[in-house]
């Protein structure tokens, strides 16, 4: 490629070498690669071409400030066989990105293996969080908790309400892909309302380490795509801000094992893995006066009630207070930051049901 010298400027230097991008046989540069996708102003999975392959949609939200439009970028593929419509969604808060790659994981094992209906992946939901690296929109506001937004209301309102209506609410199964917050490590496990037996055998299906009975708020995206009728869990896939491979690989094996029960695909083989422990409850522990934290139990610990989950020195190495377990269980989510302020978070705590543990034969 050659660009025409202007009157006065000086000619290029002879054999000076375009940059990489510029050369379509160069790795991970590819022709295609370099094109923008299809931007469109509401996702229909009936407008996907049903040939089994990957096709990229970028769904126009809002305008910005110079009006340029915020879109979310979106992957699809359909089947010429009817059937379900599964969607995931991630980074619905901005630096939580382990779903990005579930995403893609799963896409390169789907890619002309879709028996019939259609998977549908929304890569990145909070796309002003996402440029920031942060969890919340780029005003402030945890969109997980304004769901489904209002069509008359705030910026992060509305980008809250033409996500739902103009992508999710075209699903009949909704994946939504979390991680733990800044601070924080999870296990991987999934959220859902168990007395649904549909999204209790989902749940299980999935084979995380940890399912986890929690009925939908008000205001979070999972809650409002039940109300739709949507049958919908949230899994949360261990830590912010970076890619997991682990916990990555293991969301989406579980994934594509809900797709196989749903005749989507064929059969998954999964290595050997303990079933999940269901929890009937969880509840976050939270220290009352600042110092550090130390000695908190690992991820997947079984904590004996009574036992010691935490213990709080002042900044000269004193103990000042140790937080003990007020019922047995086990270990969801912990602090991983041992500076705490009065409030801070220690564990995250599930209750172990006892009366159904295993959901399928």
């Amino acid at each position: 490629m050659s660009l025409p010298v202007r009157p006065g400027r000086r000619p290029a230097v002879s054999g000076r070498r375009r940059p990489p991008y510029f050369r379509s046989g160069v790795r991970g540069y590819t022709r295609r690669a370099l094109k923008p996708s299809n931007l469109i102003a509401r996702f229909s999975p009936d407008e996907v071409p049903a040939d089994r392959q990957r096709h990229r949609f970028r769904v126009g939200l809002i305008e910005d400030e110079v009006g340029a439009v915020i879109a979310v970028p979106v992957v699809a593929i359909r089947s010429p066989r009817p059937g379900p419509v599964v969607g995931l969604t991630s980074a619905l808060h901005g630096n939580e990105i382990n779903g990005i790659a579930v995403i893609h994981r799963l896409m390169n094992a789907l890619e002309g293996k879709l028996r019939r209906g259609c998977v549908v992946g929304v890569l990145v939901a909070n796309v002003p969080g996402f440029r920031l690296a942060q969890r919340t929109y780029s005003d402030g506001t945890d969109l997980n908790y304004i769901m489904p937004g209002r069509p008359d209301g705030s910026t992060a309102e509305l980008y809250a309400h033409r996500l739902v209506e103009n992508v999710v609410r075209q699903f009949d199964v909704l994946f939504d892909l979390h991680t733990a917050s800044v601070g924080r490590e999870n296990c991987l496990y999934v959220r859902a309302d168990l007395d649904d037996p549909r999204i209790y055998d989902i749940a299980r299906r999935l084979r995380p380490d940890i399912v986890l009975d929690n009925p939908a708020r008000d205001g979070s995206l999972r809650g409002c795509a039940g109300d739709f009728g949507i049958l919908a869990l949230t899994v949360e896939i261990a830590n912010p801000q970076r890619f997991q491979l682990r916990y990555i690989r293991d969301a989406a094996v579980g994934i594509r094992a809900v797709l196989a029960d749903l005749g989507m695909v064929g059969s998954v083989s999964i290595a050997e893995r303990p079933p999940p422990v269901i929890c009937s409850d969880s509840r976050w522990f939270y220290t009352d006066r600042g110092g550090l934290l130390t000695k908190v139990p690992g991820l997947l610990e079984r904590v004996a009630e009574g036992q010691p989950m935490g213990t709080l020195l002042d900044v000269y190495g004193d103990p000042v207070r140790v937080y003990r377990a007020p019922y047995a269980g086990i270990v969801i989510g912990r602090s991983v930051n041992p500076v705490a302020s009065a409030g801070a978070r220690i564990v995250h705590l599930g209750k172990i049901r006892t009366d159904r543990p295993d959901p399928r034969p």
